[in-house]
């Protein structure tokens, strides 16, 4: 079939007809406009006349009869519904132009969809690999490689391309925390100033509560083999009189309990348990300062052995540097109070009146303490009030250790001690207090005794130490990517309020007792220390209750205001029983103030709201940030 050119056609919209009338009629605010058609017409020839309306319902543009008698732009209607509405659908044309329009932007969409798709592939991989690359490390170590060589002022540089974290001293809590990190997965260096043996006079004493902090980090048997004793209590003397205080284990398993030794043996444990992991690795080196960048630490400069100037790099670096750290000023804002010193003997070859106790000796003008270490060995550490002490070299402190402590020992303990003087290994120790005080700083964390002190009277360091790294660890347990130092940092701020409950019990603890225990020429201050003395030697409640909070099993500190103010109580009604005096009823009111006094500004310096309402600060409810 021949065909001629394309002719176009003007169609005006045929008129509404009774099926289109609602439809037009919501629509009448638009404007009718004319429809161009394409259509092709045959080779002319005269058309016969058809009687019959066409029926066929194809959108053929061919003109029939009925179109050439409606030159004037109308359509007749059919005589029928349904051949009306085949003549409109066979009308109804669409613009070439439009079609070949949507098709062409659709084609383009689909290409700029696949293009980006494949530039944001190439640029994911990419990044992978980038973070492989610096991530890479040995099976068996850290590889560090030194790029820069020391000389003429300049510092050679070592970037920790495979640390996830720097941790700074490997104390107590440094070994423990780096050994907890590496088993759960973290990249860990350890940097600490000397990796021998410690020899200190504190941190000898485990309380039961620490112990089973030990247990759930996997470490307990970092106190086997190094003649740890077992502890059970506490045995109080005063004027003569005694009364022993046993720790509430009957619910746990009978391998829980205290445990003393020497602190140095510990720690060794505990730092070659933690080398023994392939990622964690442990250095000699001397911490200068933390290397910080737009106000992110990014990681530690350092000095070795041999006086070389290296730089470790890490997303997270935690300060554990002890009680002498000179690098919590970067994180916290401390206030380091000394309110004595200990004077640390070794006796040899002495039996403790109670076995498997520690020992406390109310005496003037403050507490003497003893415990076994080893199996051979009892620490005897003296509180010296102040911040100075008798000078050791010319005989000073040995004359006061005889003429004034040595007659308020018990009579077991008397030869013991003078032949621990005459030896001459006396050492001393300044006992410092520090309220948790921190300053989030994104990249680091500060714990330990660098972060938060109390009197080591009750020894109950390295329990707190010990429950932060708890805590510490199944904060971070969550989380597979902590290179995003601001997120980490917000997130991490709820481990300062979801460690109050047992760190402020058990420092507020110990700052009362030390107080309430130290002897005082106030009449108020006596009748408070006796009263104390008596309500632990009342056994039941008032001895369990005490003691599973000093030991850790208990760490509530409504229960300790509780108890503390149950001893003013008792010591008030000694004063007012069997009669009542206007003396002595001053002196009672007087206790209660002395108590007040007391526990007041140490509940102020942990913090009233941390400390007994956790749950309403925000922070403590801060989900893992998103990797």
């Amino acid at each position: 079939m021949q065909l001629q050119k394309p002719i176009f056609q003007t169609h005006l919209p045929p008129q509404p007809s009774s099926q289109l009338f609602a439809q037009t009629h919501l629509h009448n605010h638009k404007p009718h406009l004319p429809t161009i058609s394409l259509c092709f017409r045959k080779p002319t020839s005269p058309t016969p006349k058809s009687t019959t309306p066409e029926s066929s319902t194809s959108s053929s543009c061919i003109p029939t009869e009925t179109e050439r008698r409606t030159k004037q732009g109308h359509l007749s209607s059919s005589s029928s519904s349904g051949s009306c509405n085949s003549s409109i659908n066979s009308m109804m044309a669409i613009d070439p132009y439009v079609v070949w329009t949507f098709f062409a932007s659709l084609l383009g969409f689909l290409l700029l969809s696949l293009l980006r798709r494949r530039n944001y592939g190439n640029a994911t991989a990419q990044d992978k690999g980038m973070v492989q690359n610096k991530n890479k490390t040995t099976e068996n170590h850290v590889s560090e490689e030194c790029v820069k060589s020391s000389g003429d002022g300049d510092f050679r540089q070592e970037f920790g391309s495979g640390t996830d974290v720097i941790i700074v001293g490997a104390g107590v809590a440094g070994a423990a925390l780096a050994h907890t990190l590496g088993k759960e997965g973290k990249r860990v260096r350890v940097i600490e100033r000397d990796l021998t043996e410690p020899d200190r006079i504190v941190g000898e004493l485990l309380q039961p509560g620490g112990y089973l902090k030990l247990i759930d980090l996997g470490l307990e048997d970092c106190v086997e083999e190094i003649d740890a004793q077992r502890v059970l209590g506490y045995a109080l003397f005063k004027d003569g009189k005694n009364t022993t205080l046993s720790y509430p284990l009957e619910q746990f398993h009978s391998d829980v309990a205290g445990r003393s030794f020497h602190n140095g043996r510990f720690i060794q444990r505990m730092r070659e348990k933690a080398a023994t992991l392939p990622n964690v690795q442990l250095e000699q080196g001397t911490v200068t300062s933390l290397l910080e960048e737009n106000g992110t630490i990014t990681g530690v400069q350092y000095k070795t052995k041999d006086g070389q100037e290296l730089q470790a790099h890490a997303p997270l670096t935690i300060v554990c540097d002890g009680c002498f750290s000179n690098l919590r000023r970067t994180l916290c804002k401390p206030q380091v109070e000394v309110p004595s010193c200990f004077v640390g003997l070794i006796l040899e070859n002495c039996e403790l009146p109670f076995a498997n106790h520690g020992h406390v000796i109310l005496a003037d003008p403050s507490p003497i303490l003893f415990y076994q270490i080893s199996s051979t060995e009892v620490r005897c550490l003296v509180d010296v009030p102040g911040q100075k002490v008798p000078p050791i070299t010319n005989g000073a402190m040995a004359n006061y250790l005889k003429n004034v402590v040595a007659p308020q020992l018990p009579p077991e303990l008397h030869d013991p001690f003078i032949s621990a003087i005459d030896k001459g290994s006396i050492r001393t120790m300044p006992n410092r207090s520090m309220p948790a005080n921190p300053q989030p700083t994104p990249g680091a964390l500060l714990m330990g005794d660098a972060f938060n002190m109390r009197h080591p009277l009750t020894g109950g360091g390295m329990t707190v130490a010990l429950s932060d790294i708890v805590i510490l660890r199944d904060l971070l347990k969550p989380l597979r990517d902590i290179n995003d130092a601001s997120s980490l940092c917000n997130y991490l701020e709820s481990f300062y309020t979801l460690r109050k409950p047992v760190a402020s019990t058990i420092n507020t603890l110990a700052g009362a007792l030390y107080k309430v225990f130290s002897a005082s020429p106030d009449q108020a201050r006596k009748e408070m220390r006796q009263a104390c003395f008596d309500y632990l030697s009342l056994g039941g409640a008032c001895s369990t209750g005490p003691v599973a909070l000093l030991s850790g099993l208990n760490p509530r500190p409504l229960s300790l205001v509780l108890h503390f103010f149950a001893v003013a109580v008792y010591g008030v009604g000694r004063l007012l029983l069997p009669f009542p005096s206007p003396k002595r009823m001053w002196i009672g009111v007087r206790l209660i103030w002395s108590a007040v006094g007391i526990i007041f500004p140490i509940i102020k310096a942990e913090g009233v709201r941390q400390m007994f309402f956790p749950a309403t600060i925000p922070a403590c409810h801060r989900a893992p940030p998103a990797n």
